[in-house]
C-alpha cells in the first residue's frame, strides 16, 4: 500500500473538532424513492444547528463500452429542465445488491447484457444534504438483448466515442456525477 493512501486514511479519521452530534431527528416527508429528515445537531463548541438531510436508497450504474465507444442514456431530467446523457443506471431496491442492480438497470434500459461487472468506484453526489450512494461498475464481455423500459421511462440510446466522452466531461457537457466518475475512472484504470 502506497504512503499516500496511508495520509488519505489518516485524514479522514474521526477529529472530535469536526464532530457533530446528532440531538433529535424528525422526519419531514416519506416518499416512494427518499425521505426527508431535520436533523437537530450538537457542534463541538456546544452549541446547536439543524441539518436538512435526504435520506436515499442509493443507485448502481456501468460504464459499457462497445468498439471504443461508451454507451450513454440521453433522458430529460425534470429537476434541471434539461436533457442529459448519463451511464445506464438506477435505483437500488431495498435488500437489492449493488451490482444485481446494475446488470438490472443495464439491460432494462439498452438490452446490453454483461457477463461480468467491475466495481469501478463508489460515490457520493452531494454528502453535504443526501446520504444517496451510487456504485458503478465496468462491463465486460457485453452481448446485445432486448431492451425493457419501465412504465413512464423515456430515453435514448447514444453510443459516444471515448475521447468525445472524456472531452465532452472536460466541457460541462457531460456533467451526471456518476457519469463522470464512472468514465474517469475507467480511464485512470486503463480500462478505455
Amino acid at each position: 500500500m502506497s504512503e499516500g493512501l496511508e495520509a488519505i486514511r489518516r485524514a479522514l479519521e474521526d477529529d472530535p473538532v469536526l464532530y457533530e452530534g446528532v440531538l433529535r431527528t424528525d422526519r419531514e416527508w416519506e416518499g416512494r424513492i427518499f425521505s426527508v429528515e431535520h436533523l437537530e445537531v450538537e457542534l463541538s463548541d456546544g452549541s446547536h444547528d439543524w441539518r436538512e438531510v435526504v435520506r436515499h436508497h442509493g443507485g448502481a450504474g456501468v460504464v459499457a463500452v462497445l468498439d471504443g465507444r461508451v454507451c450513454l442514456v440521453k433522458q430529460y431530467r425534470v429537476a434541471l429542465g434539461r436533457m442529459t446523457l448519463e451511464i445506464p443506471a438506477g435505483k437500488v431496491d431495498p435488500s437489492e445488491p449493488r451490482d444485481v442492480c446494475a446488470a438490472r438497470e443495464l439491460t432494462e434500459e439498452t438490452g446490453l447484457v454483461a457477463e461480468r461487472l467491475e466495481l469501478l468506484t463508489e460515490s457520493y453526489g452531494a454528502p453535504g444534504f443526501t446520504n444517496e450512494h451510487t456504485s458503478v461498475y465496468f462491463a465486460h464481455g457485453l452481448t446485445q438483448g432486448e431492451a425493457s423500459l419501465d412504465e413512464g421511462e423515456f430515453l435514448n440510446v447514444v453510443w459516444v466515442p471515448l475521447d468525445d466522452a472524456v472531452e465532452a466531461i472536460r466541457a460541462g457537457l457531460i456533467d451526471d456525477a456518476k457519469t463522470v466518475s464512472g468514465i474517469l475512472a475507467a480511464r485512470a484504470y486503463g480500462m478505455l
